[in-house]
């Protein structure tokens, strides 16, 4: 980690954990006075948005990566509130794709369930959101993950950035949008993409894939033009989130 002194001198409002670049992009480009900050192999970002001072981090897919980010986020940062945004599966076959979720409450399979704050008078009604450790990629296995957990939605990292929050006394919330819906099912090869690998290799596992299924390509393409409306749908909900949080001192 750099020195305190690079890393910002007051409490921004929030501090937000994104997986992937392209959930993060759009929300970038809202931001005022965006300054970038290296420190222990992460690129975090502080800006101004909604009129709020916020600090983010593309943090990596899944918990492990999700935790160390998150600790360094709170430890460089100290936000006033922790926040786990990014894409998420649709369990619940009343939403639909593109719909954003504040989830109420997390879990995790053999974990009790943490509750997440809601920011906003106008939020949406009870909703849980379940992590798991592995993408959940075809309509059977939603509903089968539904129905044993009960959550409307899934990702990859919100248990993790709520598990952080709680070791340091902030609250964490939640914005998800659904990528996909209960119904819909992610080619075989998003599996491979979503783990743990340097950029080069992932790259050269699409182009593997595309090699022994040529199909592969316009499905990529299709996820890539979906993501990048969802980011931006996304940073929109972020951007509300931060205009209704106090001004942090």
């Amino acid at each position: 980690m750099k020195p305190r002194g690079d890393m910002t001198t007051t409490s921004p409002a929030a501090g937000i954990l994104f997986a992937v670049d392209i959930e993060a992009d759009a929300f970038a480009r809202l931001a005022a006075d965006h300054r970038e900050i290296h420190a222990a192999g992460f690129l975090f970002h502080e800006g101004t948005v909604g009129g709020r001072r916020v600090a983010w981090c593309v943090g990596g897919i899944g918990t492990a990566a999700a935790t160390r980010a998150a600790r360094l986020l709170v430890a460089g940062h100290r936000p006033q509130l922790l926040v786990s945004a990014g894409f998420a599966g649709g369990l619940d076959p009343a939403l639909a794709r593109g719909a954003v979720v504040r989830p109420t409450r997390v879990i995790l399979a053999g974990a009790p369930a943490t509750a997440l704050a809601l920011t906003s008078p106008s939020a949406a009604p009870a909703l849980t959101i379940c992590t798991a450790e592995r993408i959940v990629r075809t309509p059977a296995e939603k509903r089968d993950l539904a129905i044993r957990t009960g959550a409307a939605v899934v990702d990859m990292e919100s248990f993790a950035v709520a598990a952080v929050a709680r070791e340091a006394d902030v609250p964490c919330a939640g914005v998800r949008i659904i990528s996909d819906a209960a119904g819909d099912e992610l080619p075989p090869v998003v599996a491979g993409l979503t783990q743990a690998q340097s950029p080069l290799r992932r790259l050269g596992a699409a182009l593997g894939a595309v090699g022994r299924r040529p199909r592969t390509a316009v499905e990529l393409w299709r996820l890539w033009e979906h993501a990048v409306l969802d980011g931006r749908t996304l940073a929109s909900a972020l951007a509300a989130l931060c205009a209704d949080l106090p001004v942090a001192p």
